[in-house]
């Protein structure tokens, strides 16, 4: 069965991505479309999709695009029909164990920005309620 190709609006929609985006994240050189229709236009498919996400999920945690491509670089590798063996292995999956170690270290500082922005709105909260009791 032929694998299902998508054109860029549908992968807009799926990824939650401008079309800007996506073509600027081409230019850069981390996601390639794996097809062109016989018009020219940008053919995706799930893997192709599914890097996308990959990207989209990087950038709150402020990865750089340099950064965005040696992650996707040594997942490729990782994956690969041809896959490194030995040292080669091993050093690819310390490199994706390094970024998962920093997107962890990421996601436990955005908690913590988390936790002091709901606490401030509660503080605005309770100021408001206070004003209120106090003109009622």
């Amino acid at each position: 069965m032929a694998e299902r190709q998508m054109q860029i609006g549908e992968v807009a929609e799926r990824t939650g991505l401008s079309l800007r985006t996506i073509r600027h994240y081409e230019e850069v050189g981390l996601v390639t479309p794996s097809a062109r229709s016989k018009g020219g236009f940008r053919l995706y498919n799930e893997a192709d999709v599914e890097r996308l996400m990959v990207v989209r999920r990087m950038k709150p945690l402020d990865f750089s695009l340099e950064e965005m491509r040696e992650l996707l670089a040594a997942t490729d590798a990782l994956h690969a029909d041809d896959a490194p063996r030995g040292e080669e292995l091993g050093r690819l999956r310390e490199r994706v164990e390094a970024y998962r170690k920093v997107a962890e270290a990421r996601c436990e500082a955005l908690r913590a920005q988390l936790l002091a922005a709901e606490d401030f709105a509660r503080t605005l909260r309770r100021q408001l309620d206070e004003a209120d009791r106090h003109t009622a």
